[in-house]
């Protein structure tokens, strides 16, 4: 904690087993949901159609189709846990986690080709998952 609010532009986002420190975790977006209940039970991820989003510039890595690949396929198991990390000014030192569990992809879907325009190519991601935690 601190008297100045962190920005949101240090992080790291974690899918599965990884730590979200290799090139292919190189996300340059996150949108969370809105985390909503009822009384009696936690309604983020699915049961609400709420979605984590993850935008990144396109490499070449295939990770996220071949994820999206299995769940579109049915095989198992298609969820992960996928973590972001907010970095402190170091860039090393965590400052919260969100821990997205039983995520999945549900859609996967890239920007548009336009050859009279020099933006990068992005990739996008949408996650559906089971709840979320904080640390």
């Amino acid at each position: 904690m601190r008297d100045r609010p962190h920005t949101g532009s240090r992080f790291l986002v974690a899918i599965g087993e990884h730590d979200g420190r290799e090139a292919a975790a190189g996300f340059a977006e996150v949108v969370f949901p809105s985390f909503t209940h009822h009384r009696e039970r936690e309604t983020t991820g699915d049961a609400d159609g709420a979605r984590l989003v993850l935008r990144r510039g396109v490499t070449g890595q295939l990770d996220l189709y071949a994820w999206w690949d299995e769940v579109r396929r049915g095989k198992t198991p298609p969820t992960r846990t996928v973590r972001v990390h907010l970095l402190a000014d170091d860039h090393r030192t965590v400052v919260m986690t969100w821990r997205f569990l039983g995520a999945y992809p549900v859609t996967l879907s890239y920007s548009p080709l336009n050859a009279m325009d020099s933006a990068v190519l992005m990739e996008e991601v949408a996650l559906a998952f089971e709840h979320v935690e904080m640390e």
